[in-house]
């Protein structure tokens, strides 16, 4: 059982706007091929979906106590305004190039130190699963951010259905590798295909999701479908897109961009104003739609929920 604990930083039930009028989850599901892969934005009934603004909404959704109560970021602004190199490096490749990616079927292999390996297919995730939407602030490295209500599952009660070992200390993450769909991989821009990693305890914190939406709807395919990592308290590039492999291990894995630049970017990736990219500062970050910018948060405004798992860290030098 989770157990929710209500911080400063939460926001009240009564203070969130409700999604009522939500489509069956499972009629959502057995829909999904008849609308061309929703997600996938292929075929003229995705396409018509897309022109319209969101995608399908996801059924059942419960708004969680642990959110911000900050203004969401406009779905416009959020769908349109992404980091996906996978799709291009520019802002706006990804809205323009994501519809070639196909997202059914879609599996997540799990493996490694676990005793139960196996794969998590992405309806097993959508109707075994309680979704609950999250209002997070999520912080890219470029001094920008935006508040994203994202829907997802806790990522401790999937961990918890493959019954990691004593030796599962990490949790290694790895987007899908398609050239074909995926027009950025053709270029040497990244290493392919893209790995992140978490520590076990930063995975199984409460505010670590599998996201599967956002704004109560179908994750568009620019933002990650039709699943994606949201660590809320860490920078952008750590909530990894698109995942299609979860694997246990006992040593840290080497992500991308640690093998990119290990001078730049760090295993932890923890918003710190404090510590500055060598290229940027990081004090101070320009909200999406904002002119000014502002202070920007230890911990992306996070502390009181997750100062504690670094205790006794310098985090100048664990950046």
């Amino acid at each position: 059982m989770l157990i929710r604990i209500r911080r400063p930083s939460d926001i009240a039930e009564r203070d969130v706007t409700p999604h009522r009028l939500f489509l069956s989850r499972r009629s959502f599901i057995a829909g999904a091929t008849a609308l061309g892969a929703i997600g996938a934005g292929v075929g003229p009934a995705a396409a018509a979906v897309l022109r319209d603004g969101k995608l399908p909404p996801l059924d059942g959704v419960a708004e969680s106590p642990l959110s911000t109560d900050e203004d969401p970021t406009p779905y416009k602004d959020v769908s349109s305004y992404n980091n996906f190199y996978e799709f291009g490096t520019g802002k706006e490749d990804p809205a323009r190039n994501a519809h070639s990616l196909n997202t059914r079927p879609w599996a997540i292999t799990v493996d490694g130190a676990v005793e139960r390996p196996g794969v998590l297919d992405i309806e097993t995730l959508l109707a075994d699963f309680a979704l609950e939407e999250r209002i997070y602030r999520l912080r890219c490295v470029e001094a920008w951010s935006m508040v994203v209500p994202w829907v997802g599952v806790p990522l401790a009660a999937v961990i918890d259905r493959f019954a990691p070992t004593s030796n599962a200390k990490y949790l290694r993450f790895e987007t899908l590798h398609d050239p074909a769909q995926m027009p950025g991989q053709r270029s040497s821009a990244l290493p392919w295909p893209y790995v992140e990693g978490l520590r076990i305890d930063e995975a199984v914190h409460p505010l670590t999701i599998l996201a599967v939406g956002l704004y109560g709807s179908v994750l568009p395919n620019q933002n990650g479908a039709p699943v994606r990592l949201v660590v809320p308290w860490k920078y952008g590039f750590k909530s990894i897109k698109s995942v299609v492999r979860m694997t246990f291990q006992e040593k840290p894995p080497t992500t991308t961009w640690m093998a990119m630049a290990p001078n730049e970017y760090g295993f932890y990736a923890n918003v710190n104003p404090e510590v500055d990219h060598p290229r940027w500062s990081q004090s101070r970050e320009r909200r999406i739609g904002d002119f000014l910018k502002r202070p920007t948060p230890m911990f992306n405004g996070y502390a009181d929920e997750v100062a504690s798992l670094y205790a006794g860290m310098d985090l100048g030098k664990s950046f």
